[in-house]
């Protein structure tokens, strides 16, 4: 399976939630590379690579979270990131 890697943009209740160590184990367990950071805007930005069938199990872990709440998700593909080796919060 090819990999793939998305910029995606949370919208909702998804700071002060615990939102981007939610989104750190559930890649690390999945083994997606990339990164989560909080927005001036009250979003969340992730960067994730890995197989997307992984990254859609990411998405559903998250929105299965009784903390937080995403109103809706902006994603689009991006570039690979050649030699990430982890996901990291920022």
């Amino acid at each position: 399976m090819s990999e793939v890697r998305k910029h995606i943009v949370f919208h909702g209740r998804v700071q002060g939630v615990g939102f981007r160590y939610t989104a750190k184990y559930l890649a690390q367990s999945l083994e997606l590379t990339g990164w989560v950071q909080n927005e001036w805007d009250g979003t969340v930005t992730l960067e994730v690579q890995g197989r997307d069938a992984l990254i859609n199990k990411l998405l559903v872990g998250l929105s299965h979270n009784q903390f937080i709440s995403i109103d809706w998700i902006d994603t689009k593909e991006i570039p690979l990131e050649e030699g990430e080796k982890a996901f990291s919060v920022r």
